[in-house]
């Protein structure tokens, strides 16, 4: 297949916003796909050369674009930086400078699907003495070889702005059309894949059955926010199995027969910056291979829960972890097991999948145990059980179906959570405004978003919370990176791609025509940078309205 194949898709996709028309167009294009192109196909739409689980990263800036760009066209870096200030993206300056060059060499060739999925995939790879110069010349030769559209596109690819309008659940439901199959099917399958290109090689094939894999990391089930003990049991049924609600970071630990390997909800692999959990699973928990739920929760010097912000600098540590380990110590508590010896335990019901928790795991305060649980149809005994979780210092309760299976990456009625206040939101910054005098130098307003569909909807400004030099999330830490995401400029006030998420706390939700959510939120304030996090978590319109309804007894 040559790349100006999927291109011309691009093209289509960018004439409309409409999410049935892109499904229609992609879903089209996907049948007429071989088996063997469908997930670089799949993954191209979406502007990626690498599945979700998968934990690389093209590690191309937009400086290094630049380079490239000067070095496939021939043009003055001056000239390049002038045109991308009056064009704001680099794939339109690539598009306009390529039509400006002298037709291809003789020696120029046609670009395929697989050239340019080659040349984008070893970016990854490279490292060591040279590696700048080996990246610059594997984009600079797939520009020198493509025509205006095919370069902005390859560019716009690799900076991770491919801009045709393209999110998981178009794909998704663009596989389901395409073979005529159910779109929650396509899900589930992703769930437990998190690749909708194998997902989609499957359908092509009629055999769409894909099974857990230690060592590969899936969507967890999520659990439906309640208000009160009563609303729990309606929710659940007359005996349930109540847990600590810890603040902690989701951990899925994997066990492959051979390594232990850990993955935040995000599926983002923290082997690493966690050494001492992997140390103590292998010594406390029985079994050929497995695949356990938990949460890693910061402790004090009296093994007192601490709040998640104290440890989540260990996620993204790469440099000193034996040190971060002993200043920000962490106990693993598991609360279920998905896999054991070969077998897949998403269907048996929750209680026996805690009988047999009980009997592979070997419990070591402040380091390894179960959360702590009680069963009961008693709602005074939850009450009294919820009182000394929050004086433990945990967020509340975890309140489960005794029958429940354990269903990937969804919200469903077999889990729900009860907090104390109204939950914090999960938003995602999409603008921000430089501020003045002593902040003129930073980003000091930012606007916050939440999501509907694939569109993401204004929700609040927020400056609270927000640090000039006490620890915490930091004016200049976002100013720095937002400037990476800067889409467009207006006088103080700038768009950003959203990337970004943050935890909102605020005192209420009230209707208001002042942003396109139709909401806004009363005093709110920024609690902690959610790096675990990415934009499939960012809080929907839907429990927004399910909030406002909620609060202060409305319905």
């Amino acid at each position: 297949m040559h790349y100006e194949e999927i291109v011309k898709i691009y093209s289509q996709l960018e004439k409309t916003t409409k999410r049935l028309e892109k499904v229609d167009i992609i879903s089209e294009f996907l049948k007429k796909t071989s088996k063997d192109n469908l997930s670089k196909v799949i993954n191209l739409l979406q502007g990626k050369v690498y599945a979700d689980w998968e934990e690389l990263k093209l590690g191309m800036s937009e400086r290094l674009i630049l380079k490239v760009i000067n070095q496939s066209t021939g043009m003055p870096s001056g000239r390049i930086e002038a045109l991308w200030k009056k064009k704001g993206n680099l794939g339109k300056v690539a598009e306009e400078l390529i039509k400006t060059k002298h037709q291809r060499t003789l020696t120029s060739t046609k670009l395929t699907l697989d050239k340019v999925y080659e040349n984008l995939r070893k970016l990854s790879s490279l490292e060591g003495e040279g590696t700048v110069g080996r990246k610059v010349s594997l984009v600079s030769e797939l520009l020198s070889n493509s025509n205006p559209e095919e370069a902005r596109h390859i560019v716009n690819t690799v900076i991770g702005d491919l801009r045709v309008g393209v999110a998981a659940g178009i794909i998704r439901d663009s596989i389901a059309k395409a073979f005529d199959r159910d779109a929650k099917e396509i899900e589930d399958n992703y769930n437990l894949s998190v690749d909708y290109g194998k997902v989609a090689e499957l359908c092509k094939e009629g055999n769409l059955n894909l099974n857990l894999i230690p060592g590969k990391p899936i969507k967890l089930m999520l659990a439906i926010k309640v208000n009160n003990i009563e609303e729990a049991f309606k929710a659940l049924g007359e005996k349930v199995q109540c847990e600590y609600k810890l603040d902690g970071c989701r951990l899925q630990c994997h066990f492959d027969l051979k390594e232990i390997k850990l993955f935040t909800r995000r599926m983002e692999n923290v082997t690493k910056q966690f050494p001492e959990v992997v140390k103590c699973l292998k010594e406390n928990v029985k079994g050929k291979n497995y695949i356990l739920d938990s949460e890693a929760a910061g402790i004090n010097k009296e093994g007192r829960y601490i709040p998640f912000q104290n440890i989540s600098q260990r996620i993204k540590r790469k440099y000193d972890i034996e040190k971060m380990a002993k200043d920000f110590p962490v106990e693993l508590n598991v609360f279920d097991v998905v896999y054991h010896n070969d077998k897949s335990l998403m269907n048996e019901p929750l209680i026996k999948r805690r009988e047999l928790l009980e009997k592979i795991i070997n419990e070591k305060k402040g380091n390894i145990i179960l959360t702590k649980k009680l069963i009961t149809d008693d709602k005074n005994k939850v009450k009294k059980f919820y009182d000394e979780a929050l004086k433990a210092g945990t967020e509340g309760l975890m309140i489960k179906n005794l029958q429940s299976g354990f269903k990937p990456g969804r919200y469903v009625d077999g889990w729900v959570k009860l907090k104390p206040t109204l939950e914090p939101l999960d938003l995602v910054i999409t603008g921000a405004t430089w501020g003045e005098g002593k902040r003129s130098s930073w980003l000091s307003s930012f606007i916050v978003s939440c999501k509907k569909d694939d569109n993401y909807l204004e929700i609040g400004r927020v400056g609270s919370g927000v640090k000039e030099k006490s620890e915490g999330v930091k004016f200049s830490y976002l100013t720095k990176e937002l400037k990476k995401l800067t889409i467009k400029s207006s006088g103080k006030k700038v768009e950003v791609k959203p990337k970004i998420i943050v935890q909102v706390s605020y005192e209420e939700i009230q209707k208001s025509p002042s942003y396109s959510s139709g909401y806004a939120l009363r005093f709110p304030r920024i609690n902690i940078l959610r790096e675990d996090k990415g934009l499939s978590d960012v809080d929907t319109l839907e429990r927004i309205k399910k909030i406002y309804r909620n609060q202060r007894g409305q319905k």
